[in-house]
């Protein structure tokens, strides 16, 4: 890199560590005020609070960055352009993109981060988070209501249309992998029930992707008549084709901002194949999430124009059309989601628009600084 390009990212890389530390800063008191009196409560000591929003920060940074960069940008960029070293660079006959090509490096690189988090640590943070506060709910259940109450849920139902079964549990422990009061109904392609399986207990291995049920009973039905034509009683039973994941049974209902990535994708690919109209609100979350990896490109052509603007404008004036260009496209999100969540586009269409008209005014502004 030139001199003159190590001198405008050193300004503005030493803004950006300070605003995304405080931004991070402020989540982590935010998150804390929301989750630590819970922690309390499941009996967390003090390590295990560490641990949990010691996983819990990597999901901060998608939150943080595009406001970060703006804020910084703007910061640093403005600084040198009240000190004149802009004017003196521009009289230099450098155009804009020339000054601030590593900007627009670090911008794509950022993107690429954004991507990686979103995919791959995001998912990670989000799930370990969660094992970390269920382990500690169960180990509090259990030392008050027994272990055998610990971690229940209750009334668990999954329509696995693909493959035509229907299920239902009474009660299913999270932790120790049994279902209690399970009721099966297998159904031919008319959505009839041919056979339906009862049992007092059954287990699921992840292993071998098979369900055991315990104390059961199996009971045929006449297609047409609906008449059972012969009960058979069961002490145990393996089912190597039931291979229905009981976690993937516990996300339905979950709401879209507390799963992951791949849960995201579990989920849309479920409920596709089921014919169910809530795929779209977990769709619009998941296209969204790769859509947002445009929104650090966004900032820096929002940012960039207003902080380095014509010297007889004032710099606020600049930082208060870049902040409402901001919202701006907060708002354009907020819409979009509105829309798409109508079904009236589709979800991917109602996520990438924003952002393709944000580019759009982006550059057009960009442009008009040449």
């Amino acid at each position: 890199m030139k001199i003159l390009d190590r001198h405008i990212l050193g300004e503005w890389l030493k803004i950006l560590g300070l605003v995304l530390t405080a931004t991070i800063g402020l989540l982590l008191m935010q998150e804390m005020y929301d989750d630590f009196r819970d922690l309390l409560d499941a009996g967390a000591g003090a390590v295990d609070i560490l641990v949990y929003y010691a996983v819990r920060m990597p999901s901060f940074l998608t939150v943080v960055l595009p406001l970060a960069l703006l804020i910084s940008l703007l910061y640093s960029l403005g600084q040198l352009h009240r000190n004149n070293e802009f004017t003196a660079m521009r009289a230099a006959g450098l155009s804009l993109f020339r000054l601030t090509r590593g900007i627009w490096v670090i911008g794509v690189l950022c993107c690429g981060l954004m991507w990686l988090f979103n995919s791959r640590v995001v998912p990670w943070s989000v799930e370990e988070s969660r094992r970390i506060k269920d382990s500690l709910e169960f180990r509090h259940q259990a030392r008050t209501d027994g272990i055998e109450h610990a971690g229940l849920v209750t009334s668990v139902s999954f329509d696995n249309r693909a493959e035509g079964r229907l299920w239902y549990i009474n009660r299913y422990n999270r932790f120790a992998g049994r279902a209690y009061g399970v009721t099966v109904s297998v159904l031919d392609a008319q959505r009839r029930e041919t056979t339906r399986y009862l049992a007092r207990e059954a287990e699921y291995r992840p292993a071998t992707r098979t369900w055991t049920f315990r104390d059961g009973c199996e009971v045929r039905f006449d297609v047409e008549t609906g008449e059972t034509v012969r009960p058979i009683t069961f002490v145990e039973r393996t089912f190597a084709d039931f291979h229905e994941d009981p976690q993937l049974m516990l996300l339905i209902d979950r709401n879209p901002i507390d799963l992951s990535f791949r849960e995201l994708k579990r989920l849309i690919d479920y409920l596709t194949i089921e014919g169910n109209p809530k795929v779209t609100k977990y769709a619009m979350r998941y296209y969204s999430l790769i859509a947002d990896t445009l929104g650090c490109l966004i900032v820096i052509g929002i940012a960039i124009p207003f902080a380095v603007s014509g010297v007889r404008v004032s710099p606020v004036v600049g930082v208060s059309k870049s902040i409402g260009l901001f919202f701006a496209y907060y708002l354009l999100v907020s819409l979009a989601n509105m829309i798409g969540g109508r079904e009236l586009l589709t979800p991917q269409i109602a996520v990438w628009l924003p952002n393709l008209v944000m580019v759009g005014v982006a550059g057009w502004f960009f442009a008009r600084m040449r």
